[in-house]
């Protein structure tokens, strides 16, 4: 019997403010793309394209970003 490797299923939760002022909460970051150095940084870029893909399949773009930050509690 093969043993499946073990995987990493943890997420790191981020609160979105575009700058139209609408908010997004609780968007889903997996945890294995934040574990550089940089921090929290690459989460930007990693929402900004999960924009794209959400505004290619829905029609309507979303605005820039303003702020990012982590949900509280998460």
């Amino acid at each position: 019997m093969a043993r499946k490797k073990p995987t990493d299923n943890a997420f790191v939760f981020f609160d979105i403010t575009y700058e139209d002022g609408t908010l997004s909460s609780n968007r889903k970051i997996a945890s294995a793309e934040l574990l550089g150095l940089e921090g929290d940084s690459p989460a930007k870029s990693l929402i900004e394209a999960q924009d794209r893909k959400i505004a290619a399949m829905s029609g309507t773009p979303r605005g820039p970003i303003r702020v990012i930050a982590r949900s509280p509690g998460q």
